[in-house]
């Protein structure tokens, strides 16, 4: 996959340029994406809001290469993924994305080390059991390495899930809904969890999510509306992010 300049600053980490994503045809077609234009720069954190059928998924889906977009230019790490094949996106995505969803998803046969040892396992690269147990530590799980994800609270879970995303020091991580399933002591853990890595680590985030308090640990929210971006603001408080929400929605 060759390395185009993308028509943006050189920081961007993720670019999507006036992209549509259509599906169906006639009566059935459905517009989740109309001309949505995005740029994320590294070493910062984007939420993204907006009701539900707005797009959210959708855009952050096309931004991480799992959904092919109708239209439009699409730039992940450097490189244009708009019409990448689907082999060099599955390259592209285990060497410099990492993902997180509102469910888990860890196999439960697993231990948390075994988990978090994926990544490596699926691209045949060799495991280092340190760096396995460094991220488990880092995201305060050192000591459950060895427990099964029935072993495990939620929210124990999701940061075992974080800690399989961020093993292989990806580029960007994404992350859809990764509160929405967490109660309120466990989601302040893994976004506290989310700001230390964009602020010491330096990684970037990309994270759609429909709470406000969630929101409001980003550097920036960005508002969707009918399939493209409508509004934007710099960090806000929670209560802040609701209002501005609400007024979009009104």
């Amino acid at each position: 996959m060759p390395r185009i300049p993308p028509p943006t600053a050189p920081d961007d980490v993720v670019a999507l340029h006036d992209v549509t994503r259509t599906y169906g045809r006639g009566d059935s077609r459905v517009d989740a994406l109309r001309g949505a234009s995005l740029s994320c720069r590294t070493g910062t954190w984007t939420a993204i809001m907006g009701q539900s059928g707005s797009g959210k998924s959708t855009l952050l889906h096309c931004a991480a290469g799992l959904e092919r977009a109708s239209s439009g230019r699409v730039f992940l790490a450097g490189r244009d993924i708009t019409k990448a094949s689907d082999r060099d996106l599955t390259l592209l995505r285990r060497r410099e994305v990492g993902f997180v969803f509102q469910s888990f998803n860890l196999m439960g046969a697993l231990t948390a080390e075994q988990n978090v040892a994926l990544p490596f396992r699926l691209s045949r690269d060799k495991v280092d059991r340190r760096v396995i147990r460094g991220v488990l530590e880092q995201v305060g799980l050192g000591d459950r390495a060895r427990h099964r994800p029935r072993e495990l609270s939620g929210g124990q879970q999701q940061r075992v899930a974080l800690a399989r995303a961020l093993v292989t020091r990806p580029a960007v991580l994404f992350a859809d809904e990764p509160t929405g399933a967490l109660d309120s002591t466990s989601a302040r853990l893994v976004l506290d969890l989310l700001r230390r890595m964009v602020d010491t680590e330096g990684q970037t985030v990309v994270m759609v999510t429909h709470d406000p308090h969630a929101a409001s640990y980003a550097d920036r929210v960005v508002f969707l509306a009918d399939g493209a971006v409508r509004d934007e603001t710099g960090r806000s408080t929670s209560a802040q992010i609701a209002e501005r929400l609400t007024r979009m929605e009104a």
